[in-house]
């Protein structure tokens, strides 16, 4: 990923507390000699540095990502930034944005256990806590059926890039104008990026 070093992330804790918060991702490998990508939901297991998902049986990707280096994309918010807000109309659009690229190798889980593991370990995080559903209360022979669609994996990570553009190439007048701006929005995501922002002006000051 192209990232000026402004734009850099050096801090591992932020990039894996933005995985947990951000964990649907997009696998991409190579299929039959061509790029292929799945939408999926990843846990993050710091510990081992692995990251678990499952992609369903039907999915050939599975097939043939094993041994590859593959990479997923974890996508934060995002926003348009609008040279309106500037001190000047002497600038160009531009758009801010949160992602982290993780690279690695993937391993088929083929021990059943360790699959329902991995899938109770997602739906503990999801669900709220105050939720009826509990995964380990539905029959066992109903779930080890089902698991039987899901092929489990788990990727080894090699390497991680962090990547925040949030305005750091402009000056801290520009920026707090910007934050401005974003906060008047009702989007989540510009919401998000000015909350960021803030965050960050303020560990630099």
């Amino acid at each position: 990923m192209y990232i000026p070093k402004y734009f850099k992330i050096e801090d591992d804790q932020i990039i894996y507390d933005f995985i947990e918060k951000n964990g649907f991702a997009t696998l991409f490998s190579q299929h039959n000699g061509k790029p292929y990508a799945t939408h999926l939901p990843l846990t993050l297991n710091k510990d081992e540095g692995v990251l678990y998902g499952h992609f369903a049986r039907p999915n050939q990707q599975w097939k043939d990502s094993k041994d590859q280096d593959i990479l997923v994309v974890f996508q934060g918010p995002h926003c348009y930034i609008s040279p309106s807000w500037y001190e000047t109309n002497q600038a160009v659009p531009t758009w801010n944005y949160v992602a982290i690229h993780v690279y690695g190798q993937i391993d088929i889980v083929e021990d059943n256990q360790e699959l329902i593991n991995s899938v109770t370990d997602m739906v503990t995080k999801y669900e709220a806590p105050n939720s009826p559903y509990k995964l380990n209360e539905i029959d066992a022979k109903y779930i080890n059926g089902m698991s039987k669609g899901i092929v489990g994996f788990k990727i080894k990570i090699k390497k991680i890039e962090g990547k925040w553009k949030l305005s750091q190439n402009h000056s801290i007048e520009r920026q707090k104008l910007v934050i401005q701006q974003l906060e008047q929005h009702s989007s989540e995501d510009d919401k998000q990026i000015a909350y960021l922002m803030k965050k960050n002006l303020q560990n630099n000051l």
